[in-house]
């Protein structure tokens, strides 16, 4: 089991700042302040500069010269067409890792599986968060295609609030576990095809969750 990371001032800031934009907490056209979020979090502005610099490269504030940074409007649509690209990236990786990975990187990906069960048995979902990334990453990898692993990042790097938002959703946890093992089955079994079918419906599973602890943000079709 991997320690848990601990988190910097400027991680800190970022991903509450996410969170509560995801749940409606910050509301759309609200000014991201850089003085009052000092005194909020009792840092100075620098972190809080470079927070709001890394919630701009991935689209949760908008910057205004000499106007400060506001927050953006996501709609269900928007958000429902960023997961079905990323259920396609992440069904292309887990494709290609059916079918061109190595026993090593099989292995791998049984292991980070595994990572993941322990630290959701542990009820750690701060843990289960991070390794639930381990475990993604260990998709890409043995996908063999770095570029594919590269864009599939950055596409869940503009996620990645959606994506850890869903772990308040009663229950998810357990069930992300058992789609990881799903997923991986599939993968070690070398069955390509149904090893990119779970992990769509994975992300897919992963949006409608969104929509349970985020009720502006549920997806057009309920």
């Amino acid at each position: 089991m991997p320690p848990k990371k601990e988190k910097t001032a400027t991680e800190l800031i970022r991903s509450t700042l996410a969170e509560q934009i995801v749940r409606g907490e910050i509301a759309p056209g609200v000014i991201l302040e850089e003085a009052s979020l000092a005194r909020r979090f009792s840092v100075s502005r620098t972190p809080v500069r470079e927070a709001i610099r890394q919630l701009e490269a991935i689209g949760f504030v908008v910057a205004r010269p000499h106007r400060g940074a506001v927050v953006p409007q996501f709609t269900p649509e928007r958000l429902t067409e960023m997961f079905d690209v990323m259920a396609e990236l992440e069904a292309m990786c887990a494709r290609l890792a059916a079918t061109a990975s190595s026993p090593e990187a099989k292995d791998r990906l049984v292991n980070a599986c595994e990572v993941c069960r322990k630290a959701a048995d542990d009820g750690d979902i701060e843990l289960y968060r991070e390794t639930n990334d381990l475990f993604h990453d260990a998709i890409y990898a043995a996908s063999g295609n770095g570029f594919l692993a590269e864009v599939t990042v950055g596409v869940r790097n503009r996620l990645a609030p959606f994506r850890r938002a869903q772990f308040g959703h009663s229950g998810r946890i357990v069930q992300s576990i058992e789609e990881h093992a799903l997923i991986t089955e599939a993968i070690v079994n070398g069955e390509a095809e149904v090893a990119a079918q779970r992990a769509a419906d994975h992300l897919r599973v992963v949006r409608k969750s969104v929509g349970a602890v985020a009720p502006l943000l549920q997806s057009p079709e309920g």
